[in-house]
């Protein structure tokens, strides 16, 4: 929206609605050369007409501008994060929503596989994998594998973990680890602790008895 039709608009006293993409513009004003803003405004527009989410593509570029990153450094991280948008869009259906995707995307960059957010969803078919999806992602940032990260997470929804209780182990492991702890030890003491409240293994009428060959060991991605 240009500064001459925000006068106007605000003259004649009508409400001025952004839309997300304009407000992505916005945000981006000044903050890239031309030729990066140019390509990442298309990645914007990509990312719409595929009916994605597009604050965690600002925020990318954002993110590369701060850090000074050559622009074709940031062409390529906009580009990489668009993509993986859509493989979490498609690993998360039929109904994600758009904090299931950034989070989908997220444990992506992170080494987690299409597989193991699809056994994600099948564990949780209507409701939100966002938290679980960053607790996973926040554990492999600790330093825990991704295999065993993804393992912990699926087992412990499967028992009926809420939200809150996922990410209390969370807290805990980065409090653990800050302290000395290794990763694994620190996840392995704060999972017996959840383990102790919760229903044993198959008894919490989940279906899925394991992830179908799910895991990797995956680097993270721009």
């Amino acid at each position: 929206m240009s500064m001459r039709l925000c006068i106007v608009v605000a003259t004649l006293g009508l409400p001025v609605r952004l839309s997300a993409q304009d407000a992505g513009v916005a945000r981006l004003d000044g903050k890239l050369d031309v030729e990066t803003q140019t390509v990442v405004l298309r990645t914007l527009d990509s990312a719409r007409t595929r009916g994605l989410p597009m604050e965690p593509l600002v925020d990318k570029a954002l993110e590369g501008a701060t850090k000074r990153a050559a622009g074709a450094r940031i062409q390529a991280a906009v580009s990489s994060l668009l993509g993986r948008l859509e493989a979490a869009r498609d690993a998360l259906a039929p109904n994600p929503t758009p904090r299931d995707i950034t989070a989908g995307a997220d444990a992506l960059a992170f080494g987690a596989t299409r597989e193991a957010l699809k056994a994600m969803r099948a564990i949780r078919p209507n409701e939100s994998v966002a938290v679980p999806l960053g607790v996973l992602t926040q554990l492999v940032a600790s330093g825990v594998p991704v295999g065993r990260a993804t393992r912990v997470v699926a087992d412990l929804l499967r028992r009926g973990a809420r939200d809150e209780q996922l990410i209390a182990l969370n807290d805990d492991v980065r409090s653990y680890v800050a302290a000395g702890a290794s990763p694994e030890v620190a996840l392995d003491v704060r999972t017996r602790g959840l383990n102790a409240v919760l229903p044993p293994p198959g008894a919490a009428g989940v279906a899925g008895d394991a992830l179908p060959g799910a895991l990797t060991t995956g680097q993270k991605k721009p």
